[in-house]
């Protein structure tokens, strides 16, 4: 009978928990290189965000990008901004800053189209004021910090307060890191970028909840078992799970990060990495935080059988 392909040994004995002082020592570099960048580098902010004027055009020939850039910062309407997409050499996003009024802001508008002429193709069009923009800024980090707290009551209620706060710190440490990624990369943080933090937060909580499951299991299944083994034991028992979930979800990211084109290029490049610091950050940060608030004293756990209260 065929029995599928083993990637991955069932029985596993790493000791993760025993490795859990270099799991902290990457965290906090990982968090202190995040607070660094973004607040020297801060984030490179869309037009969703910063306001402003963003055109996606595409020209009947290969375009010279600085000759295009000296073209259009001689109209007068601020500095604006190129880049070239795709691989052809026709394709250009042009940026344009904000104006405080609507109409400014078209005449502006007007004036490029006018400059580059009937050789560009307007293939799309944001117009977004700065107004709007600080508003997406605060119901975007609202949006996050909700969805954080949200999660992290849900776990709190379905098992106990210390699986509660260990998810919320990993939570707080995966999105963390994810804006880490952006400040680093220079991808443009847009509303799809809130997304992708959302993903990742989502993705990050499954697997966490995964462990936290079976912990609970092995809590009413091994009473005298010391909580370092316990702890090992469930990752071990669920690391496959783990690491093939996400090898297959990175695997399908990639293709929209190959193929889907520059809008979804940085959304998917964030999934990436926001699957591996999930991943991470789940077996790192998650399961050590049960051993410091001493989550062996729980006494309402109840043995799932009699004849199993005395396992190993």
């Amino acid at each position: 009978m065929f029995r599928g392909i083993k990637f991955l040994p069932h029985v596993t004995a790493i000791d993760f928990v025993g490795q859990r002082f270099y799991g902290f020592a990457l965290s906090i570099a990982i968090l202190i290189g995040t607070i660094g960048l973004v607040s020297v580098k801060g984030l490179e902010f869309g037009i969703d965000f910063s306001g402003g004027i963003q055109m996606e055009v595409r020209a009947d020939h290969r375009v010279d990008l600085a000759q295009l850039r000296t073209q259009l910062n001689t109209l007068g309407v601020g500095e604006i901004e190129l880049q070239g997409m795709g691989d052809t050499g026709r394709e250009v996003m042009i940026r344009i800053p904000a104006f405080e009024d609507e109409a400014t802001q078209n005449a502006a508008l007007a004036t490029v189209r006018e400059s580059l002429g009937p050789g560009f193709e307007d293939r799309r069009t944001e117009v977004v004021g700065p107004k709007v923009g600080d508003e997406l800024i605060r119901d975007g980090l609202l949006a996050t910090l909700l969805a954080i707290a949200a999660i992290a009551g849900y776990v709190w209620l379905r098992f106990e307060w210390q699986f509660g706060v260990g998810a919320m710190l990993t939570l707080f440490h995966d999105v963390a890191a994810t804006l880490g990624f952006y400040a680093l990369t220079r991808l443009e943080f847009s509303l799809t970028s809130v997304a992708a933090v959302l993903t990742v937060a989502g993705y990050s909580i499954n697997d966490t909840v995964v462990i936290y499951d079976r912990v609970r299991e092995n809590l009413r299944k091994y009473k005298k078992m010391p909580i370092l083994e316990l702890l090992n034991l469930s990752v071990n028992e669920t690391l496959s799970r783990t690491i093939l979930t996400g090898g297959t979800t990175i695997l399908s990211v990639l293709a929209i990060a190959l193929f889907g084109g520059e809008v979804l290029r940085g959304f998917a490049l964030a999934l990436i990495w926001g699957v591996v610091i999930g991943t991470f950050s789940s077996i790192y940060i998650s399961l050590p935080v049960l051993f410091y608030f001493k989550l062996r004293d729980l006494d309402a756990i109840a043995p799932l059988e009699p004849e199993a209260a005395d396992g190993p």
